[in-house]
């Protein structure tokens, strides 16, 4: 399936209901609307092609950028190609749940996500941030240095409520992944989640909302939710 049709095949599948949806939560002009579930069939008949998700992402359409993060060969991608993807992504959409979570899948994720944190730049924080939440969630815990880990939580825990919004909403999911799915540091951060508290994220022409990372683990684990937890996959 080449670029024209995957375009063509987009654009039948929008609408306008998922755009007015898609344009309240940030996205803009060129979207096509396309539930991502729809995405799936032509996906399946795609798989991998790293040539066409660089094409598709190029376009500035939402809906062919997230279906680029789809069908993306993450071990195919260079640093080069990730930074360029995440100056890009416009909003947080894109940042977290695409180019974060291509980028979680490659050997190079806790690197680069360690410069995204350290720009100052929201978008970018968030993503490796975000990055962190999504390599915890489906990693073994032996691939990951606690004390680098203890430490992330310690600067979360100084730095969250002086941070971007996007960052911050990141932030707080960190505090929830490494309780939920990093055993070796379960107390730390529920700890530092409590010690976080009640945190505010400001949203564009919408009301703050306030999130809390400690009420939100312990909601998991009084549902059962089994400590240690890991996703098989990443992507869909």
């Amino acid at each position: 399936m080449d670029f024209e049709t995957v375009m063509q095949e987009l654009e039948a599948l929008g609408s306008e209901r998922n755009k007015k949806t898609y344009i309240s939560n940030g996205a803009h002009e060129p979207l096509f609307g396309v539930a991502t579930g729809k995405m799936k069939p032509i996906a399946k008949q795609i798989k991998k092609n790293q040539p066409l998700a660089e094409q598709l992402y190029a376009t500035g359409n939402y809906d062919a950028m997230y279906f680029a993060g789809i069908i993306a060969d993450p071990k195919a991608m260079t640093e080069a190609d990730f930074e360029c993807w995440i100056d890009g992504a416009y909003f947080y959409m894109l940042s977290d749940y695409v180019v974060a979570v291509t980028l979680s899948e490659t050997d190079i994720a806790q690197d680069v996500a360690d410069k995204w944190i350290a720009s100052g730049e929201d978008l970018k924080m968030s993503a490796g941030w975000s990055c962190y939440c999504w390599l915890l969630g489906n990693r073994k815990d032996d691939e990951f240095n606690a004390s680098k880990l203890a430490n992330m939580l310690d600067q979360v825990e100084k730095t969250i409520h002086e941070s971007p919004d996007r960052t911050k909403s990141a932030m707080n999911n960190f505090l929830y992944t490494v309780a939920i799915s990093y055993l070796p540091l379960h107390e730390k951060a529920v700890e530092t989640a409590k010690a976080v508290g009640p945190v505010e994220i400001k949203r564009d022409d919408k009301k703050s909302s306030i999130v809390r990372a400690s009420e939100n683990i312990q909601r998991e684990l009084d549902r059962g939710k089994k400590l240690g937890f890991k996703r098989k996959y990443v992507r869909c």
